[in-house]
């Protein structure tokens, strides 16, 4: 690109899921379209979700399935290009694809492909695609948006920010967009890691070390909020789907309590293994239904040596407690280090549910990670950043 200023009808600011869809439906309206990344290549977060296959949508994806301040912000976007919508462009690139479980979608192939489809489809819409490029000062100049980029400058009547959030900043990830929006007076939600591990306090560390790589199916639970996954034990504490998707609703000083044997009334399990051979040894009788070495950790715990002949229904109660209604206080998250998301962002109070742009500054539209709507785990990020995309390219 030449050094002199170039015009635009729209430029976005990001590569990723949410910049490429917005830059495809811009060009399709027949806007000249600019979009610019400082990555040397485009999708990064796509290229590593769903371990290189990327979970690119969920066939349950609906508005009870996300997070936000304002949770009613996002039915306008998910209705207007749902699921299905992006399922047939998937299908018309002739991608393979399959359910996993609890209806995520991940690619048969390569992450890539998903990649390889956008970039297509901003190629054969006319939009522009500039990478390696740095992005300096957003000015607002008339009616138009004046933007610094490390190649020049450049103009626009219609500027979409896109950059994410706060997740992973190994790939770069920055706050920019929450900077672009605090200069032209946007709110801002309070931003947090979403979607990620989270961490015991040492003394508890010591004493759960020798669980590490043990996964168990659970219920985990924060207040109201509960879901059945996996959880896997860590040298730092705890993971796995159930740990992050509780993670996006617990706090600091709140205790999460974690069932390993959900559906299981191990109490009367216990009660008819110590009436059919008292002489077992409670940890044996555990591991007929746990890993072996979290069997022996929780009868250790509960100090539950001997046989289940000298255990009293009480004693027994305690023990499934500890199966079934285990309480722990996280000491924190992993962080951005390996959040897969960022919680909160731009106020959706400032946006238009339907186009994304800003209420107050026309011409300056928000969408994807960046805007304070965060999904579960499963592809609903995804679709968010389709969905949110999409709108903001029929109107940009």
């Amino acid at each position: 690109m030449k050094a002199s200023t170039e015009e635009f009808d729209v430029v976005v600011l990001g590569a990723g899921a949410a910049g490429m869809m917005c830059a495809i439906e811009a060009g399709k309206r027949g806007k000249s379209v600019l979009v610019v990344d400082h990555a040397k290549a485009p999708g990064e977060k796509i290229r590593i979700s769903g371990g290189g296959r990327c979970n690119f949508t969920n066939l349950n994806a609906a508005p009870e399935n996300f997070l936000s301040a304002n949770p009613r912000f996002c039915i306008s976007a998910l209705r207007r290009y749902t699921q299905r919508d992006f399922i047939r462009l998937v299908e018309r690139h002739g991608i393979a694809y399959h359910e996993k479980t609890l209806g995520q979608l991940f690619c048969d192939g390569s992450s890539r492909q998903i990649i390889d489809m956008l970039v297509k489809e901003m190629r054969e819409a006319g939009a522009t695609l500039q990478l390696a490029t740095e992005i300096g000062e957003v000015e607002r100049a008339g009616e138009e948006f004046s933007v610094a980029l490390s190649t020049g400058t450049i103009r626009c009547r219609s500027l979409v920010v896109a950059t994410g959030g706060k997740s992973i900043p190994k790939m770069s990830a920055t706050g920019l967009g929450y900077e672009i929006a605090a200069k032209f007076g946007l709110p801002l939600v309070e931003t947090r890691p979403a979607l990620v591990p989270l961490t015991f306090e040492a003394r508890t560390l010591e004493k759960l070390k020798e669980l590490s790589g043990i996964a168990v199916d659970a219920v985990v639970g924060c207040g109201k909020k509960r879901f059945a996954e996996a959880v896997l034990f860590t040298h730092r504490g705890l993971s796995g789907p159930a740990i992050l998707q509780i993670s996006s609703y617990w706090r600091e000083g709140q205790e999460i309590a974690v069932s390993m044997l959900p559906g299981t009334d191990i109490f009367e399990r216990l009660k008819t293994a110590r009436t059919q051979n008292g002489r077992q040894a409670v940890q044996t009788a555990l591991a007929l239904y746990l890993p072996k070495r979290l069997a022996q950790h929780i009868a250790e715990q509960e100090k539950a040596e001997g046989n289940l002949a000298d255990f009293s229904d009480k004693r027994l109660q305690n023990i499934a407690a500890a199966v079934n209604d285990w309480r722990i206080k996280p000491a924190g998250s992993e962080g951005y280090r390996t959040a897969e998301v960022t919680l909160g962002g731009v106020d959706t109070q400032a946006l238009d549910s339907r186009t994304m742009q800003a209420k107050a500054v026309p011409g300056l539209y928000f969408i994807g990670e960046v805007v304070d709507v965060t999904g579960w785990l499963g592809g609903y990020n995804f679709q968010w950043a389709w969905s949110s995309g999409w709108s903001a390219g029929q109107a940009a």
